[in-house]
């Protein structure tokens, strides 16, 4: 197996170049004297689709030969890489078919039927989306496209942390978001090229830290499905792309709770003026934990979305 390197990321940077909004960098004056260092958000919850995942999905679609753009497209996603597929499948005309958990937010899966997409529920918890994703793709002629686990995406998530370095300069640490890896290990890319000294910290919501007892065991661990306020990191394991890279260039892992999660949501809305939703709030949350370790640094966090149901998003801020 041939896993993407740095090479890939640049490819992908050309493909979605006009297609992909490049994010800006915010600051704040107020975190960065809470935490007695210099923050650099790259505000991903202002991309197309209100996530990263934008990046990937146009970047693979844009890759399918045309037999596969005339079969279309089938997706499994809580939200954010659904609608990604299902924006960039509109952009290139091809069908799209996306599989969502019954529980995923409203705002997620109005957009992804939104953009056009067919959308098929199942249970997260007692149903194997991979599977539901593999028959429909059998069945309809359709390629499956994961949303992290592919050479493809991966390399189009490492976008968003290029656009960065390229914008700071070298930085003394990264945090990033860790669901399946795809962000992660494109961010890996990146960095090692850019910044190779720069530390790198993947975060995970404590209920759902795979990714660090898999670091920390030398292979990929599976866990169940975890009960977390960030649904966009609610994945079982690594991939077997994205943790060989993770493996090979994260510093570390770290975990943050739901609280505060909530309280760097929080943060955002009272202090940026933006609307972050739990899973992006996981970089700037590790960066609170650890700021005894950054004083005096410069530091990335990349916010990975948006999205998030108004009610449910009232309802964590007035908590």
């Amino acid at each position: 197996m041939s896993l993407p390197t740095f090479k890939d990321v640049q490819d992908a940077a050309a493909r979605i170049e006009g297609h992909a909004h490049q994010t800006p960098v915010l600051t704040s004056r107020t975190i960065d004297e809470e935490i007695g260092a210099q923050l650099f958000f790259k505000c991903e919850n202002l991309q197309r689709t209100g996530s990263f995942k934008f990046r990937g999905a146009f970047n693979t679609l844009s890759r399918f030969d045309d037999q596969q753009r005339k079969g279309g497209v089938v997706a499994f996603s809580s939200g954010n890489h659904a609608q990604g597929i299902a924006l960039a499948a509109a952009l290139l005309k091809m069908p799209a078919t996306i599989v969502m958990p019954n529980d995923a937010p409203a705002a997620k899966v109005a957009a992804t039927q939104g953009y056009g997409a067919t959308v098929v529920f199942y249970d997260r918890y007692t149903q194997d989306r991979e599977a539901i994703g593999r028959a429909l793709a059998l069945e309809h002629g359709m390629t499956m496209i994961p949303p992290y686990d592919h050479p493809d995406v991966l390399a189009g998530q490492g976008t968003a942390a290029k656009e960065l370095l390229e914008s700071t300069g070298p930085l003394d640490a990264l945090f990033v978001g860790l669901g399946g890896g795809g962000m992660l290990s494109g961010t890996t890319l990146s960095t090692r090229a850019l910044a190779p000294d720069c530390l790198l910290y993947g975060v995970e919501p404590e209920a759902g830290d795979d990714g660090l007892q898999s670091l920390r065991k030398g292979e990929i661990v599976h866990i169940d499905t975890p009960a977390t306020l960030a649904d966009g990191a609610q994945t079982q394991h690594l991939g077997r792309y994205t943790f060989p890279i993770i493996q090979a260039g994260v510093t570390d892992i770290v975990t943050v709770s739901d609280a505060e999660l909530v309280a760097a949501m929080k943060f955002f809305a009272q202090r940026m003026k933006i609307v972050v939703e739990p899973t992006g709030c996981l970089g700037l949350a590790a960066v609170r934990k650890m700021k005894e370790q950054l004083r005096g640094k410069r530091v990335g966090v990349i916010i990975t979305g948006g999205n998030v149901d108004i009610e449910r998003y009232a309802a964590l801020l007035t908590s």
